[in-house]
């Protein structure tokens, strides 16, 4: 017999998304949906996924719900901040990701979710000019007037919501690359000064959302590849608050493919000397990351991947010269249709060469959606058992997952080895044992 050893998910849960656009929405839409009986959340770990617990005799398979008290879909409250104020029916119908059937069922509560204004800054984000805004007498507002009102935001919410808890989720474009600076990002004092300061050079919006988040009591999960809570000094403010972090980048179409194709070569011993990678994409995010510094975020993260699966140090034979390329073009015309092309150049016995072709022509959020529903579940999860500082389990879902860079620690990009940290995790927070080993 099982010991639970996690709280229950008692009261609403306040979902505060970060943007209010294609993907958003439809994650909103989906779980009203859903709810409803109308849809079914199809590609969530959380509300679909068995897991083994128990061994020999005791062995058995159980939904992840039955394991570990999730909250419950009929529990989530939605609120959202965007640059944009169209509301979240009009923001779903204008991303024209789902067809009116699916959304109409819903209007009345989507329309009933009102983005609250952007703590935002043009130059993180050039090639978006909405106007729903902070301000303090008409200006941008320092990073510390930023957070103040951000945690004003989150306070009021709850209250009016009624909402036990609350999760924070970043699901708009991607910022300006941030490179971390020890002067600034290693220390909490040190990043808490530079607010005050209002360095807007090192400290981005995405880390006023988070600090609020944080100091609110709120878990905080970055789904684009920013410079976010991947900084010391924000693992510090997680430790003093004692609340999860996860992060970063949604994994969705092909860095998913990448995690789960890589270990096929490193398993079977073949060799790679090149994985070149490109997409196209037409959604706001794609316009974003058409700007050169915003695509650097993305770029950087997808081309972790590969690094930690297939390692010269381990097979010099194999792994210590290939050509990773990624390329993400702006194509108005597919809109959320995102397509991705991957050509392998591999190497077998003999060292003769072989290619692999990966064609993927996928929905950007579609696959997103059911991601945003997991991570705010699985850290509310963690939130109520205990668990505090960088969630590591969470890998499983995120594109270059947070790692203590500062004392040489590699990330787990490999999905099966994500999975079974997964696995452990839940089945630690449901009062089993984590029996899986990572090889």
């Amino acid at each position: 017999m099982n010991q639970t050893i996690t709280k229950p998910a008692d009261g609403k849960l306040g979902i505060m998304v970060v943007g209010c656009g294609a993907v958003s929405t439809t994650f909103m839409t989906g779980v009203l949906m859903a709810r409803k009986g109308l849809a079914k959340p199809i590609g969530s770990m959380t509300q679909y996924d068995k897991i083994r617990v128990g061994r020999g005799h005791e062995k058995q398979y159980l939904p992840v719900g039955e394991i570990v008290p999730l909250a419950q879909l009929d529990d989530i409250v939605f609120g959202t901040w965007d640059v944009y104020p169209q509301n979240a029916y009009q923001a779903a119908v204008y991303a024209e990701v789902l067809k009116a059937k699916d959304i109409e069922p819903v209007r009345d509560e989507l329309q009933q979710i009102v983005p609250m204004k952007a703590a935002f800054d043009t130059n993180y984000a050039k090639r978006l000019n909405g106007d729903n805004v902070k301000t303090v007498e008409g200006k941008l507002p320092t990073r510390w007037e930023m957070v103040e009102m951000l945690r004003d935001d989150i306070r009021r919410f709850k209250a009016e919501k009624g909402c036990q808890r609350i999760v924070v989720l970043w699901a708009a474009s991607t910022e300006i690359y941030v490179p971390v600076c020890k002067d600034v990002h290693y220390q909490l004092a040190d990043l808490e000064q530079a607010m005050k300061a209002d360095d807007r050079e090192h400290v981005a919006p995405s880390m006023c959302y988070a600090y609020a988040a944080l100091k609110e009591g709120a878990p905080f999960v970055m789904g684009a590849p920013n410079t976010t809570v991947d900084i010391p000094a924000m693992w510090q403010l997680a430790e003093q608050t004692h609340m999860p972090i996860a992060g970063k980048d949604f994994k969705t179409g092909q860095t998913l493919v990448k995690s789960g194709f890589a270990p096929i070569l490193a398993v079977r011993n073949l060799g790679l000397d090149g994985w070149f990678s490109t997409n196209i994409l037409g959604n706001r995010d794609g316009l974003v990351l058409d700007d050169p510094q915003n695509f650097r975020t993305k770029e950087v993260s997808k081309l972790s991947t590969l690094e930690t699966i297939l390692k010269a140090d381990n097979q010099p034979d194999l792994y210590s010269d290939y050509y990773h390329k990624v390329r993400i073009n702006y194509y108005p015309p597919r809109n959320d249709s995102k397509e991705s092309w991957d050509n392998i150049d591999i190497f077998g016995w003999m060292g003769y060469p072989m290619q692999i072709k990966i064609n993927f022509l996928c929905r950007d959020s579609i696959l997103a959606a059911p991601v945003c529903l997991d991570l705010c579940l699985l850290t509310d999860l963690a939130a109520r058992a205990g668990r505090y500082g960088t969630q590591q389990f969470l890998s499983f879902f995120l594109k270059s997952p947070m790692h203590d860079y500062t004392t040489g620690e590699e990330p787990v990009n490999n999905l099966f080895q994500q999975y079974t940290m997964l696995k452990n995790a839940i089945r630690e927070m449901g009062g089993y044992q984590p029996d899986e080993e990572i090889d």
